[in-house]
């Protein structure tokens, strides 16, 4: 175990240098990068906090605490960027569908190891945390939220369980690549994208009935919302430790049906691939 520890810091620290060779070598196309990530999930969520400004809030939460929230969300987004974003990591069912988890099957290294380690990217995939992290500053000191150092580490686990539960959900859906390979290549970023594409949402208005349907079966709440409300002192489910329980849960359902498909993979291997080998 200390020494998988060992292997994912070293890992971690080649895939930097790789992305600061990026930034030093190709400068202005790595800062356009950078920049253009930070103004599309900024201009994502802005509509949101807009239309909470002209109508004094929404969802339940006001103007402020609207920012508050989309600034948290991304954190988390910028989160999955600097871990998850490069080489397929996050999403995984390309790499599957591909045939090229064999690549990383042949590595002297346990496939936990090489997942958490090859997404890293931490100069070019950094920019959408570090506004996620502006805006939120700014939202708190409007809201006068306490800077103590364990509501800090309550953000920092509501920020790590809600990424979890983003990819878990990647994994999980990926899971039928194992099986059916070309029609479910592109399974895990259709999912991905249809959490993003309701994350950045308030769903104070919604019936209760929907607030649980978005928070545990479609965990969509989970990005955003309800860590929110939870650091707001608002949370409507009750206890904080819903969330990393509800991470463990389904990062737990995807890791045993993942395993299972990999034996099935180490059986069957990729389908797609001709004789002449190019894939189908």
């Amino acid at each position: 175990m200390a020494g998988n520890w060992k292997a994912l810091f070293r890992l971690w620290g080649v895939y930097a240098r790789l992305d600061l060779h990026w930034l030093t070598q190709d400068t202005k196309y790595c800062v356009l990068t950078i920049f253009s990530d930070l103004l599309s999930n900024l201009s994502s969520v802005l509509g949101v906090f807009l239309l909470a400004v002209r109508f004094g809030g929404v969802g339940g939460l006001s103007a402020d605490e609207v920012l508050f929230m989309l600034g948290f969300y991304n954190i988390v987004s910028g989160l999955f960027n600097l871990f998850f974003l490069g080489n397929n990591v996050g999403n995984i069912s390309r790499r599957i569908g591909r045939g090229q988890l064999d690549h990383m099957l042949i590595q002297p290294l346990p496939l936990t190891v090489q997942l958490l380690s090859e997404g890293f990217l931490p100069f070019s995939g950094s920019g959408v945390l570090l506004g996620g992290i502006a805006v939120t500053v700014i939202a708190a000191v409007r809201l006068s939220l306490p800077f103590s150092l364990p509501w800090l580490g309550l953000l920092l686990l509501m920020a790590f369980s809600a990424l979890f539960i983003w990819v878990g959900l990647a994994y999980l859906v990926s899971v039928s690549a194992f099986y059916h390979p070309a029609g479910s290549e592109e399974i895990s970023s259709v999912a991905i994208d249809a959490l993003a594409t309701l994350g950045g949402y308030p769903l104070g208005g919604l019936s209760g009935w929907l607030q649980a349907l978005l928070v545990v079966v479609f965990p969509a709440g989970c990005l955003a919302w309800l860590p929110a409300m939870i650091l707001l002192g608002r949370s409507p489910f009750g206890a904080a430790a819903l969330l990393p329980l509800l991470a463990l849960f389904i990062c737990g359902i995807a890791a045993v049906l993942f395993q299972k498909g990999m034996k099935h993979y180490g059986k069957f291997g990729s389908q797609r691939y001709r004789s002449m080998g190019h894939r189908s």
